[in-house]
């Protein structure tokens, strides 16, 4: 990897810490979206790639400043990281079975979706 792809993955990163603690988005709405338009990865390489970077503990100073607020479901949390753990391992394999195009479609039109319902809910 060059010295500016590692830049800009740097800047990705901060971009999506940034955004991520503010308004807790990062992966799926920044992270894999920059992958894609911004260094060229493919679909599938953008998700698995966001997806091992959430196995680490990135999150957890943020975390930690919503849990030290009152702002954390412990339980839900829990109980998500497990069947989060689970899907993730049958979409995954989904996901590595479909085209590229198909897939960018797909995400695409989940993003949309969400913002649509966010936008015109009260």
């Amino acid at each position: 990897m060059d010295l500016q792809t590692t830049i800009l993955i740097a800047v990705i990163g901060i971009v999506a810490g940034i955004l991520g603690g503010m308004l807790g988005l990062g992966g799926a709405i920044i992270i894999i979206p920059a992958l894609v338009m911004v260094l060229g990865y493919s679909q599938q390489m953008a998700q698995g790639t966001a997806l091992i970077m959430m196995v680490l503990p990135v999150g957890a100073l943020a975390a930690f400043q919503y849990y030290q607020k009152g702002f954390v479901d412990v339980k839900a949390s829990l109980i998500m990281a497990a069947f989060f753990f689970i899907g993730g391992y049958f979409g995954a394999r989904f996901a590595t079975q479909i085209p590229q195009v198909i897939l960018k479609k797909v995400f695409a039109t989940m993003l949309v979706f969400i913002a649509v319902k966010m936008w015109l809910q009260k």
